[in-house]
Parts: C-alpha cells; sequence; structure tokens
C-alpha cells in the first residue's frame, strides 16, 4: 500500500510515522500549502512533495490518501483523490457539516473507492471490551451515560494557528474538535440521538467558536446523557466516559476501563489508573502513532478483503450530526432533533 499524505502539520506527521511503521505500506508523496513543511516530511519517508493538490493526486504508484488537513477541507480533499480512484482515509471530524459529509460519502460510493475515518479510539482494548460488554447485554439496558472531555489548551494553541478556532476552518471549537471522539464512542456504545440541549460559551480563548460546552442527550433506546466539553479548563483532566444500565456500571478514564460493576453478578472490577497532568488532557503533545497505525491497518484490510473498515464515512458523519445539533441547540436556547434543521 502506497499512502499520500494531505497535509504536512502535526497530525500528518503522525500519520506518516504510523503508516511507516507497517510492513509492506509507505508514504509515496507529500501535499502540503507550505512548500518547506512538506518537503521535510517528504523527506522523512524517501517521499516527493507537491504544494499543488492536483499534482499530488496525479502521483504514481499512490493507493491511498490520509487526509490531515483542516477540517474543513476534509470533503474536498477526499472528494478529488476518490475521483482520481484513490482511496480515503481521513482524520476527524470527516468534515465540518453533514452535508459535505454526505457529499464525500456519496462520491466515495461512486467511484468505488474505500472511506475510513480516524476514530482510533474504537479500536483501543478497553474501549472494545466496553463495546462487548454493551452488546452481549451484560450491562444490560442503557440508562445513564455520561461523557467528560475536560480539557486546557493554552493561548498559543490557537493563535499559532490560522485555522484552529475558526468556524471556516476547524467548524467549532471544543465539540468539534477535541471532544467528537468521545461523542463517537457514545453513539458506537449507546445507539443513535435523538434530541440534545446544549450551551456554549467562549470563557478564556480569543477565538471565534466556543472553548465550553454542555450538553443533555437523549439517546433514540431511551438512555439520558450528559456532556462536557472544554478547552478552558485548567490544568486539564483525563477524559471520562461513564456508561449505566440496568445491569451494571462501566467506567472509561484516560484510555483506561478503570472499573466494571456489575449486579447480578455482584461482581466489581478495578484498575489502578495513574494519570500524569501532561498528555493529551493538557497542553498538545506529539501524538502516539500506534493508535493511528491500527486504523491503518484496520483500513488496508478493508481495502484488500473489501469490507467495510471500523469507522467508514457514514458512522464518521453520525457525530457530526450530533455536534451539528449541539451548536443549533446553543444558538436557539432549547432542545434540537437530531438531523433536522
Amino acid at each position: 500500500m502506497r499512502i499520500g499524505l494531505i497535509g504536512a502539520g502535526n497530525i500528518s506527521q503522525t500519520h506518516g510515522r504510523a503508516a511507516a511503521a507497517i510492513a509492506g505500506v509507505s508514504v509515496a508523496a507529500v501535499y502540503g500549502q507550505n512548500k518547506q513543511k512538506a518537503e521535510r516530511l517528504a523527506e522523512l519517508h524517501g517521499a516527493r512533495a507537491y504544494d499543488n493538490l492536483d499534482r499530488f493526486l496525479d502521483h504514481k504508484p499512490m493507493d491511498a490518501v490520509a487526509i490531515g488537513s483542516p477540517s474543513g477541507l476534509h470533503a474536498a480533499h477526499g472528494i478529488e483523490a476518490a475521483r482520481r480512484g484513490l482511496h480515503v482515509l481521513v482524520e476527524k471530524p470527516i468534515d465540518i457539516t453533514t452535508a459535505r459529509a454526505d457529499a464525500l460519502v456519496a462520491e466515495a460510493r461512486a467511484h468505488r473507492v474505500k472511506l475510513g475515518v480516524f476514530f482510533q479510539d474504537r479500536l483501543r482494548p478497553a474501549v472494545r471490551r466496553m463495546k462487548a460488554l454493551v452488546d452481549e447485554g451484560t450491562i444490560g439496558k442503557p440508562i445513564l451515560a455520561s461523557g467528560r472531555v475536560k480539557w486546557w489548551r493554552p493561548p498559543e494553541y490557537y493563535g499559532g494557528s490560522r485555522w484552529r478556532g475558526t468556524w471556516a476552518l476547524d467548524g467549532g471549537g471544543a465539540l468539534m474538535n477535541q471532544a467528537i471522539h468521545t461523542v463517537d464512542l457514545m453513539l458506537w456504545l449507546l445507539g443513535p440521538v435523538r434530541r440534545v440541549s446544549a450551551r456554549t460559551a467562549t470563557s478564556f480563548h480569543q477565538i471565534e467558536v466556543e472553548d465550553t460546552a454542555v450538553a443533555v442527550l437523549e439517546f433514540a433506546g431511551g438512555a439520558l446523557g450528559t456532556f462536557e466539553a472544554a478547552t478552558s479548563a485548567f490544568p486539564g483532566f483525563p477524559r471520562r466516559l461513564e456508561v449505566t444500565g440496568s445491569g451494571g456500571t462501566m467506567v472509561l478514564e484516560d484510555d483506561r476501563l478503570v472499573s466494571i460493576d456489575l449486579r447480578e453478578k455482584g461482581s466489581s472490577e478495578r484498575d489502578d489508573p495513574p494519570f500524569s497532568a501532561a498528555g493529551s488532557a493538557t497542553s498538545p503533545v506529539v501524538a502516539d502513532a500506534s493508535a493511528h497505525q491500527a486504523v491503518i491497518e484496520d483500513f488496508i484490510r478493508a481495502v484488500e478483503r473489501d469490507e467495510q473498515p471500523s469507522c467508514n464515512g457514514e458512522e464518521g458523519r453520525r457525530s457530526v450530526e450530533v455536534v451539528e445539533a449541539m451548536y443549533a441547540s446553543a444558538r436557539r436556547g432549547g432542545p434540537v432533533d437530531v438531523g433536522r434543521p
């Protein structure tokens, strides 16, 4: 598999490291509007650098692209790649609106290429165990869920970027960028959300979008949920997801399944979850490529076996739809049905 990288920033560097760690996979080309960044990243992988998208997409040989450009460009870049017959693996979110996501999904289907989204949390062992506990009925009927992404980003995180914290290219703030991984997990575990009530605020940063948000979720299956997202919560706290069903409660914290308490079996499991104030919950750090590597490996299997990747385009769209509804609710000051204008 020869992969082209669209984007030459931090996340594309992670995509490159992840791809290079897989036997039989190579980075063929790199596209970036900043030619110097593209050249530096390409040099690391013995690839060709481009600052023109059309010439990059015409590079031969190339089988797929990993898209790490600003969020508001994901669909446009993916559509152009699909039209060249290239498989498309796109960083989260799939794009910043469901309309753009739908256009990308349709284009990939029309050109018969695979479309996947980097929601790497779905492949983490702790999360997969949670999914099994729900699917097997061990946790019982879902009753209550709580998602918390109370992170800290210093002012320079936004000040040093032309696109972060903007509606046009970031599509929102803490909800659309940082917390969308947890929105995806709640949907994956508990099914679709039918209604949301949300409030957002720009409490600390000088940005266009929200850095603080809270929401109440009503799931189609009857469960209720609460959600908190922030990049304003100094010094930053571990991401936490709690799911309670009629059979018990399970808690994920900082990507570890820290407790499982089951009513019927009278059993209780505890992990020892040390949390460092450094890392994903606080200031940005170099991303661990191993989780992204798992997504690329899964995507390659999907291509080879003509199967769906762990998160395809339709699945990747769902979290954007819920976040859109949260923003609509915050603007209107009342509940909003998901999927309705």
